[in-house]
């Protein structure tokens, strides 16, 4: 059974057992469908809604792409455990001759860099989701449900961060020097670009929320 179609409870009781998967990998992913979700949310209640009528046809945008980032993250979620459990059969392949050596030193390789790119995948689709909850911020929304968005702001800062260190932790083993160099880079990149923009995104909300 996929991940996103466990139980809630059955989910979080695997999750807190013994086995090696689900981790932080697929954690922080459902963090950021969490995110995106709430973003889609808030759009949601700004539509139809008189006094937010102006910002209406924006809302219905955030509704379908914040879906969409969600069912997206959803689906990452499924495949970082997915990769993981590859990396496991990897290591548990024969290694008695060189050449089993050689083939059991490859499948872990690729299943690393699989494990490697499903986190870098639930960045960018975070960092997404974060930029198009401050361009809603920006524009104006339902400001009842201003708290909603702001643990949008801090569900996906925290997926971005949470991801993040598991591509670290995944290229620490990953012999490809070209590859670990661009997946670094990637990952970086998308911190600097949304980080800023989760922090300041959430001190407005708290600062509209205070006023």
């Amino acid at each position: 059974m996929k991940l996103s179609e466990m139980q809630l409870t059955d989910f979080v009781q695997t999750l807190s057992s013994d086995a090696p998967a689900p981790g932080g990998g697929s954690a922080s992913a459902l963090i950021g469908a969490m995110g995106a979700g709430l973003a889609a949310m808030v759009a949601c209640l700004t539509q139809g809604r008189k006094k937010y009528a102006e910002f209406a046809e924006f809302a219905a945008e955030v509704e379908t792409e914040g879906k969409a980032l969600q069912d997206k993250l959803l689906d990452v979620m499924d495949r970082d455990t997915e990769a993981f459990n590859a990396v496991s059969a990897a290591f548990a392949m024969p290694k008695d001759t060189e050449e089993q050596k050689a083939e059991r030193s490859a499948a872990i390789q690729a299943g690393l860099k699989a494990c490697t790119n499903t986190p870098l995948e639930c960045m960018k689709l975070c960092s997404e989701a974060i930029a198009l909850s401050h361009k809603f911020l920006e524009s104006g929304f339902n400001q009842s449900s201003a708290s909603d968005l702001g643990v949008a702001f801090l569900s996906l800062k925290t997926a971005m961060q949470g991801a993040w260190l598991n591509v670290l932790i995944n290229l620490s083993s990953i012999k490809d020097a070209a590859f670990a160099e661009a997946c670094r880079a990637r990952g970086q990149a998308l911190l600097e670009r949304s980080l800023p923009l989760a922090d300041a995104g959430y001190e407005k909300i708290l600062q509209m929320i205070q006023e």
